[in-house]
Parts: C-alpha cells; structure tokens; sequence
C-alpha cells in the first residue's frame, strides 16, 4: 500500500498454567512468559509502531505484596522500549543477589511484571492523541483484587456516544470519550455489579468477607459479564482483559470482523491477532492453533480452569477481507495462497490491457507487501508462455532445434523497479518543498525498461492516490516507458471503514473523489445534494432501519468508468507515458479470499447496522464541509 494508512491493533494474552517453578525447571528460565510475550508482540509489529504495552497480574500474592504491573510506551521503537525498561527493572531488583533466581517464590514478589498471567498490545495512533495515556492497555482500579480491571484490544464501536450516554445514565462520570474508556467503564460496571451480588450471597451464608473474597474469585461469572456489557455494542472488535485476582479474558464480535486464534494445552493458553505469531513464537503447527469463533469468549478462571463459549449469539461471518490483502502478516499459510490468488486472478485484464504481448512487457511491484501478489501474477504470465510455447510447437512442423530453443527460452521480464528510500523524511511543511521531497520518496532502477516497453507495476490497494500521484508515477515516468500499469490487487475503496482501518472520510479516498467528478462532468451534481438530503432523513432513523444513501453516487456510473476517472485523476500530472490503471473486481477478491467476506468499505454492504450510520454520516460531513469523524 503505498499510501500511509494506520489500521488494526494487536493484542497478545498468555495465561501459565503451571507454577513458575515448571517453567525454570523445564525451560531454563522463571521469565519464559515474558520472553513468549515479547516475541508475541513483535511478531505482530505490523499491526503498531506508534504505541505498545504490557501488563502482568501474579496469582495468589500476600496482602501488601504488588500484584499488578503495567507499563507503556510510545517511543520510536515501542516493543524494544518497553521490554528493555522491564529488563532494567528486573535487573535493578535483582541486583547482586543472583541467588534468588533459584528462590522462585521470593523472585516472584520481589521482582515485578514476573507473573503467570499478561497482555499486550500495540497500536497505531487512530484516534485521539498518541500520548501514553491513549497507549493500551488500560487499568481501572480498586483496592478489591476482583475490581481491577486490564483492559486492550483492536476495536472500534460506530455508538461510542450511545455507549458513553448509557454510562452518564448509570450516574457513572467517565474521565474522557474514546472507545476503550467507555468499553472499560461498561464491563467493570457489571462487574462490580457481580461482585456486590456474589459478597451479599455469601454474606447471608455466614461467610466472613475474607472468606467471601475467595469465594468471589471462583464464583465470578466473566461470560455472564461479558454478555450484559455487551449488550448494546455496535462495532468489529477483540478485546483482551485481566481482572484483578487473575481470570483472564479474550471476547471476539459476533461477525468475527476482527481476528482471534488461540492454542492451549496443560501448561500455557495463548491468544493473538495472527495465527503466525503464535504459531513462530511457540514453534507450533499450523493444526494446532484455533480461531476463536465469532461471538465468542475464551475465558481462564485464577484456578486455571479453560472455557470457550458464545457470549453473543453469531452473526453472518464477515471477517475482514483487508486483513487478507494487506494488514495480516504474509507468512500465514492462507493468507500467503489468498495474496499470490489476487495477483493471479487479475491477470487475464492485465494481457488483455498490454495485448498479451509479454516480450515488451516489464513486471514489478511498489511496496513489498505486495511481492507476494506479484509471485501470483508472475506465476499466472508463466501459465501463459507456458500455453503459447507448447502451440507453436506442437502446430509448427520441422522447428530447428535453434528455433525450439528461442521458443522455449520465452520468459516474463521481471525487475525490482521501485526502491522505497527509507532514510528520507519529508521534513519540510511548505507544500510546495514537501512535494519535491515526496517525489522522491521512491528511488528507481534505471536501464531496464526500454522505450517501447510497458511497464506493469502491482500494488496492494490504491486508497488515497497521494503517494501514486505525488511520487511512484513521476518517478516511473522518468524510466520514459511506452505505458504504466499500474494494478490494485484490491478493489476500488468506496465507503470509509468504522471498524478499525482509519478511514473515516470520505473525501480523502480516490474513488470518492472521481465519482464526485464524473457526477460534474455529466451534468448531475445536483445529486450531491439529494444524497445529502436523504442523508439527514435516514439519520433521524434508527440504525437498524438505516440504507447506505451514498451507494446511490456509484450506481451512476460503470466500474470501468470509475477506473478511467481515477486514473485520469492521478495522472494528471504524467506527460510522457500513458497511464492505465486496474482494479481487482469484487467477484475475484471473494474467490481468492472465500472464507474473509467482509469487503464494506469496496460494496457499501456494512455489516453491522451502525455502519450504515457511518457511511451516512461521512456524507453529511462532507457536504457539510465538517472534518470531524463519523463515529
């Protein structure tokens, strides 16, 4: 993706099921949860680098012993920092006394974040400030073991204000309005609701209250928590937490719009965004580790005791199919075959567009994250050499062996044409020095492509079109080819997202922009205005009675169309070459990515019922003038 765009969080949550003791003894090291957590979190570097944390509660702590630990950062390189304040933390502790790393239980209350139950998470500033304070995860205190709560996840909720005014009613005053405080606010509302029902059950048992604190611990119901807050959600979300005396907690949404996998056994429960992280962490195999089912919860009590079950009743699957494309780690095996299926199956418009003539035809990519693509349409180039060597010998009589040998000797032109700079920083503010140094954000191979040669270059999606327009075709332009293709192994981006991708205007996106141009030049911008209108209807509406008004623009014109008045767009600029550029249709990115449907922001089709709130009100913004969020 060459444009900058911030996404999804990761979490990682690792429960030990055995004393610290086991884990000295079988793997050398009392700080194996830690090491696992670490490597947990950048594994999933790709998810954050503005931002990450890691907390830790210790399971059956003495009164007056520190049994929670947390710590975060937002320092250029997060994970690094806060693992390596942890180790200074842990060796400042331990000091000279290198005998009490064979005295786990004095290890273990003198020495913080060591501990058999974490969460971590990093982040991409979205929302808000990227100040520590906005950096997961999150605490909310009390002197009560079981009213503590650790809170992280990767989520967003289209009725955060909903939610937050739902708050207000209960009397509560929450301290900020984003996300993660009012989910926070309205799990440790039930939760503490739980706790005083459960210590007046026990009270009228005749138990004393410490006696009711431990009963408390075994009896706490967390899915019927998770189920009551929940209630009213509207979102895509994963969401990690701790309580106080040490259950522990993961709950997906009911449309698995955001990922979760998980793999257990007798000594260690561990859940992550991604599949590959814990399956290189933990050295796994790929059958071993689970996706947690949408709509559920994996639950881990302080005895150690595992449950799975459905919190919220599951809806239509839509898991997000830019995961798939783009956000995902590339190195899980489905995502890897969905990636290298996108290139492929784009390829027959792509012969098509540069009349399947491969010889003076040059195959590259721009960013690396869509190499993988790139081997999926090189692969499907070789299919049809392959096809077309094998006609003209089998229909060509009496070939001489130097004839046979230049047929066979046919090959696609593959070259590493863009090269991004990454010691460059685009610095200067004013606009007009800052473009020249944007331009040049991509440096370039010169002397492989020729004058008559089209140059077929493959991204992974085209949001924005800013780096495109600004840099990467100025840039190919200089190599003076015949023709620039550039290909999209996305399809075009419609409808901002509300559920985690940062998204949210519509004007910023490039299909958007050309609609709105096409309307113009065919005389019927008077539309704007109708939508507009409509717009404000619908949003008198409940949500679930909702339509996406803005669906209505788009159905003015072809895909084609669309794609015509994009490239004119972002070309605009190019005077030596012709620009082309294609978009994977919707019907491929379903065939390459069957089980991820999730694909609102490409067809409009929200899959929950405050999408259609967003999407409507994005528009109202735009037309409003008005650059505020829509959610």
């Amino acid at each position: 993706m060459s444009d900058a765009l911030k996404h999804e969080c990761g979490i990682g949550h690792i429960r030990l099921l055995k004393p610290l003791e086991f884990y000295k003894k079988k793997y050398g090291s009392a700080f194996y949860g830690i090491n696992k957590m670490y490597l947990l979190m950048e594994k999933q570097h790709n998810r954050g680098q503005d931002g990450a944390g890691f907390a830790s509660i210790k399971l059956n702590v003495e009164p007056g012993n520190r049994f929670i630990s947390r710590i975060r950062s937002k320092e250029k390189q997060p994970i690094q920092d806060v693992f390596s304040k942890i180790n200074l933390r842990i060796n400042s502790e331990i000091g000279s006394n290198k005998n009490i790393l064979e005295d786990i239980q004095k290890l273990k209350t003198k020495v913080p974040y060591l501990a058999e139950v974490m969460l971590g998470h990093v982040r991409y500033g979205t929302f808000g400030n990227n100040s520590v304070e906005n950096v997961h995860p999150f605490l909310r205190q009390n002197n009560w073991k079981h009213r503590n709560l650790i809170l992280a996840g990767n989520f967003n909720m289209t009725n955060s204000r909903e939610l937050f005014n739902s708050l207000i009613e209960l009397g509560q005053h929450p301290k900020e309005y984003t996300d993660t405080v009012v989910i926070m606010e309205k799990i440790g509302h039930f939760l503490d609701d739980a706790v005083r029902k459960l210590y007046k059950e026990f009270k009228k048992d005749g138990l004393s209250k410490q006696e009711c604190t431990i009963k408390i611990s075994e009896k706490l119901d967390v899915f019927k928590i998770l189920k009551k807050a929940s209630n009213s959600w509207d979102g895509g979300y994963v969401i990690g937490g701790l309580l106080g005396h040490g259950d522990s907690f993961v709950f997906r949404d009911p449309n698995g719009i955001r990922p979760a996998f998980y793999y257990k056994d007798e000594e260690i429960v561990v859940v992550a965004s991604e599949r590959p992280a814990i399956q290189t962490a933990f050295n796994l195999k790929l059958n071993q580790i689970k996706e947690l089912n949408p709509g559920n919860a994996i639950v881990i009590k302080c005895s150690g005791k595992v449950k799975i079950k459905s919190v919220i009743k599951k809806d239509e699957k839509k898991s997000c199919s830019f995961e798939r494309i783009y956000f995902s780690r590339g190195n899980d095996s489905d995502i890897y075959q969905e990636r290298k299926n996108l290139g492929k199956y784009i390829m027959p418009k792509v012969l098509e567009e540069i009349n399947y003539d491969t010889l003076y035809t040059v195959f590259s990519y721009i960013p690396n994250t869509a190499e993988t693509s790139f081997f999926g349409m090189i692969e499907s180039v070789e299919e049809f050499l392959n096809a077309k060597k094998t006609e003209e010998i089998i229909n060509k009589k009496n070939l001489s062996e130097d004839k046979i040998r230049k047929i066979l000797s046919q090959r696609p032109r593959i070259e590493k044409i863009a090269v991004k700079d990454v010691k460059l920083r685009t610095f200067i503010t004013e606009d007009n020095s800052r473009d020249d140094l944007v331009e040049h954000v991509y440096d370039i191979t010169y002397g492989v492509v020729k004058k008559e040669d089209t140059l077929v270059i493959i991204d992974d999606s085209i949001v924005r079109g800013t780096t495109l327009k600004k840099s990467i075709l100025k840039m190919l332009d200089r190599l003076n080819p015949k023709k620039i293709i550039i290909v999209s192994s996305a399809p075009q981006i419609r409808y901002p997202d509300c559920y985690g991708i940062d998204m949210a205007n519509l004007e910023s996106l490039i299909a958007f922009n050309a609609a709105l141009a096409l309307l113009k030049e065919k005389n019927k911008s008077s539309l704007i205005k109708d939508i507009y209108l409509k717009c404000k209807e619908e949003l008198k509406l409940e949500d679930a009675e909702m339509q996406n008004q803005v669906k209505k623009i788009y159905n003015q014109f072809s895909y084609d169309e669309i794609s015509k008045k994009i490239t004119e767009i972002l070309s605009s600029d190019i005077i030596e070459s012709e620009v082309k550029i294609i978009f994977q249709p919707i019907e491929n990115l379903h065939k390459a990515c069957p089980n991820s449907k999730g694909d609102w922001y490409f067809t409009g089709d929200y899959p929950t019922d405050g999408g259609n709130r967003v999407v409507n009100t994005a528009f109202v913004n735009y037309y409003e003038g008005n650059k505020k969020r829509a959610y």
